[in-house]
């Protein structure tokens, strides 16, 4: 199959995924409504698509959250095959995505070394200004 029409299968595995999810169809009360498809890559001969789920939920809450997908795959999987007509429907595989905290929490540590930075300027600052303003006292 061709790798844009790998992409965009994989595209439409993620928003029936995450619709099924967001209207509660899937019953596992592990999986909340709080999880989030980040990116659906399937396999060249459909065979398996590995789906990668993430939150900002902490990091057990998404592990039992990929493991009650995981025990649903079977659910997911022939509810959407009855929606999508394809030849042949890959089996899914549910795994931890930690790549939106891993970027939220960089962002937060870009943001916590541009505030010390600034604040050392302004530091800086201050006493460049006393020091000239001792000068000219001096004379």
């Amino acid at each position: 199959m061709g790798q844009y029409r790998l992409v965009r299968l994989g595209e439409q595995l993620k928003q029936e995924i995450a619709t099924l999810i967001i209207t509660h169809q899937i019953k596992d009360p592990r999986v909340s409504e709080f999880l989030t498809i980040n990116r659906v890559e399937v396999a060249g001969d459909l065979a398996y698509a590995k789906v990668y789920v993430s939150s900002f939920m902490d990091t057990n809450s998404v592990a039992r959250g990929v493991q009650g997908l995981q025990n649903a795959a079977g659910f997911i999987q022939s509810t959407i095959a009855k929606k999508l007509s394809i030849y042949k429907f890959p089996k899914l595989s549910f795994i931890a995505d930690s790549s939106v905290r891993d970027g939220f929490e960089m962002v937060e540590k870009l943001n916590e070394l541009e505030k010390h930075d600034a604040q050392a300027r302004q530091n800086m600052q201050e006493n460049t200004a006393h020091g000239s303003a001792a000068e000219e006292k001096k004379e």
